[in-house]
């Protein structure tokens, strides 16, 4: 999917550009795979408890199959849309029995394009899925299950794959988007592909009215705020924040922190921890 640039008429769009649709073949969502969304950000009882959210565009939500637990029915890929909820595009499938059903469109699929999700095995080709030890160690995947039967969990966002590096003993060992190698149960269920939509990161929203659409609310500096909003408030001009570190807005630490629990179970499965941004 390209990236679309208009001509500067605006400041505004000077420093903006848009998604290129030309790959939507539908343009209203299946009635009976959708759901009304709830607003659960913004204030409760006149008072905010989730900041810089509400808002935002009417949206539906589409109930996304990540399970696609119909073993050895083929599906056709009967259109493929937009979904306001991800950036990744959507497919339509219709199985051989009639039932439909959404799936995260992979890279390279197009309308009358024929998938199927199999147990014992099927064709190693872009968007069938099957378990990992099903798989040829070296290929690109996504969508894949933390623990068998759960759903697709790791590999779902816009152009994200994910490198089956190795297959020993129980494990399959995989390399994420951000760079962490971990092991799987290599009975876990994966589908073969990349996720559509790769350039969807390089969209620029260019002014704040868009990212409002988006149910995206301003976020404000806490250095810019009184002292007795924010740790880091206070002072004259521009000023530093005064600390050894910085702090949330409720006084903990903040900025390249690591939040995941030592002792969490899964930790041993993880081979090489993610890479930071700064690296």
């Amino acid at each position: 999917m390209p990236i679309k640039k208009y001509r500067p008429v605006t400041k505004a769009r000077r420093n903006s550009s848009v998604q290129d649709f030309s790959d939507i073949t539908r343009d209203e969502p299946e009635k009976s795979l959708i759901v009304h969304r709830k607003e659960f950000a913004g204030r409760s009882g006149g008072k905010i408890t989730v900041r810089h959210k509400g808002g935002g565009h009417k949206q539906f939500v589409r109930i996304v199959d990540f399970h696609r637990e119909k073993f050895d029915i083929p599906g056709k890929i009967d259109s493929i849309e937009y979904d306001p909820n991800r950036g990744a595009r959507i497919s339509l499938v219709i199985y051989k029995d009639g039932e439909k059903r959404y799936i995260i469109t992979p890279d390279g699929m197009k309308v009358g394009d024929t998938i199927v999700s199999s147990m014992t095995g099927a064709e190693i080709q872009t968007g069938n899925r099957l378990p990992l030890e099903k798989i040829p160690v070296g290929m690109t995947v996504h969508c894949v299950e933390l623990m068998p039967g759960k759903g697709g969990q790791l590999g779902r966002g816009a152009g994200n794959a994910i490198e089956f590096l190795a297959l020993e003993g129980a494990y399959a060992s995989l390399r994420l988007p951000s760079g962490e190698v971990r092991n799987v149960l290599k009975s876990c269920m994966a589908t073969l592909g990349t996720v559509s939509n790769p350039d969807y990161h390089l969209v620029r929203y260019g002014k704040a009215g868009r990212m409002r659409h988006r149910g995206i609310r301003p976020t404000v500096r806490g250095k810019v705020m009184n002292p007795v909003d924010h740790p880091h408030g206070g002072g004259e001009g521009k000023h530093p924040i005064g600390m050894k570190y910085p702090k949330t807005k409720w006084g903990k630490h903040a900025l390249g922190v690591k939040t995941r629990n030592n002792k969490k179970a899964s930790s041993q499965l993880i081979l090489t921890r993610r890479k930071s941004k700064k690296s």
